[in-house]
């Protein structure tokens, strides 16, 4: 075991002052009328309004709001609620927080955020998972749980070297449960961290037993035959999936040219927050949105967060895992199509598909994915 510094966020007021500021000098961006957008086709996800992008419908009240309204020194205080660390990988710097049960046998589980989110993605699960008695559950479903902020997003702050793609993150979260002490634990991911976690489990099989997911982001190769025996429901999710596929436009802009973007949004906290808010926007109130977005600005991480598609671009584990998988697939979300996630990964244990919840589900649907995860990780404990 190693060291580790006990953290708390306290945002000097002066940066605070500053995004007010910044707020109230907003310029904001032309538009066509919303009649001249609405006549505009619809594919995927996107919904009526948004076919252009993010409509200054949305921003500008979420803008007022930030800059007359919310509060965020009442949110840092929730933040520091529960214990947080900070502790140096590969001389990284990496913020997580740590919450043990008061169950001496509950089992370690390490839970892995995507963009825009940081470890806020599962703060209000904490109590449920480490206390499941208290929410009214089995008390033998808790968890130690372990929740590690992205190298290069948010509180674990800019990434200073190449390389930090999905395999090097999962060497740097296998060596933060080694020093924790943890000699077996679990891991669950969402978003990116559902790319992580079986790359995780893979790596450190002889501790990490199984990982839980979100999503398999298994895709259609070319091959010859590959359709040949898909379903009628399939083909038409396929169709779904292409227009998920579109609508993610930052996959493409933050994969090719995260610098330039960056230049932008550490500038403008309206741009920051039309950015994240594209995603993030529908599952959360209002001002947990715009905590989720203080938190990449205060820390500046917009580009080095960016960054991380541009690492993950070409990085790929060229063999099948056989490591133990469960997903917790939800509607309004990318759904595998179970074919080609069997080819990738060759032990899925679990397959649970919902019909409610989105992307977010920790936000939108956590009630399912809790539960998902609770019998999902009772047959490793």
């Amino acid at each position: 075991m190693q060291s580790f510094e006990p953290f708390r966020i306290d945002i000097p007021q002066t940066g605070v002052d500053d995004l007010k500021e910044r707020l109230m000098r907003t310029r904001w961006a032309n538009e066509l009328p919303p009649s001249e957008v609405e006549r505009l086709p619809t594919k995927g996800p996107v919904q009526p309004g948004y076919q252009l992008g993010v409509p200054l419908s949305y921003v500008k009240p979420l803008v007022e709001r930030w800059r007359d309204e919310y509060d965020w020194r009442v949110w840092e205080a929730k933040l520091n609620e529960h214990p947080q660390f900070v502790t140096n990988i590969d001389g990284q710097n990496i913020h997580f927080y740590h919450v043990r049960s008061e169950r001496d046998d509950a089992f370690p589980l390490m839970l892995l955020h995507g963009w825009p989110n940081t470890s806020f993605e599962y703060f209000h699960l904490i109590g449920t998972l480490t206390d499941p008695a208290a929410h009214g559950a089995d008390a033998a479903d808790a968890f130690h749980v372990v929740i590690p902020t992205q190298p290069g997003f948010g509180f674990s702050g800019h990434t200073t070297t190449l390389g930090w793609n999905a395999g090097k993150v999962a060497v740097a979260y296998a060596d933060l449960m080694n020093r924790l002490g943890y000699e077996r634990y679990g891991v669950h991911g969402n978003d990116s961290g559902a790319i992580i976690s079986p790359v995780l489990a893979k790596i450190d099989r002889d501790r990490a037993v199984a990982a839980h997911v979100n999503q398999i982001f298994s895709f259609p190769r070319g091959e010859a035959g590959e359709f040949d025996d898909l379903s009628a429901e399939d083909l038409q999710y396929l169709q779904f999936l292409q227009g998920f596929v579109d609508f993610a436009i930052h996959d493409y802009s933050q994969m090719r040219q995260p610098q330039t973007l960056a230049h932008a949004l550490s500038d403008s906290p309206a741009g920051q927050l039309a950015w994240n808010g594209q995603l993030l926007g529908n599952v959360m109130s209002p001002d947990e949105l715009l905590t989720a977005v203080s938190i990449y600005w205060f820390t500046n991480t917009s580009g080095s967060s960016a960054r991380s598609y541009s690492e993950n671009r070409n990085y790929a584990d060229a063999e099948p895992s056989d490591v133990p998988i469960g997903l917790a697939s939800f509607a309004n979300d990318f759904r595998p199509i179970r074919k080609f996630a069997e080819r990738d990964f060759t032990n899925i244990v679990s397959w649970s598909e919902f019909d409610r919840g989105g992307h977010w589900a920790a936000h939108d649907a956590p009630d399912l994915l809790v539960g998902d995860i609770r019998q999902f990780f009772r047959r490793f404990r």
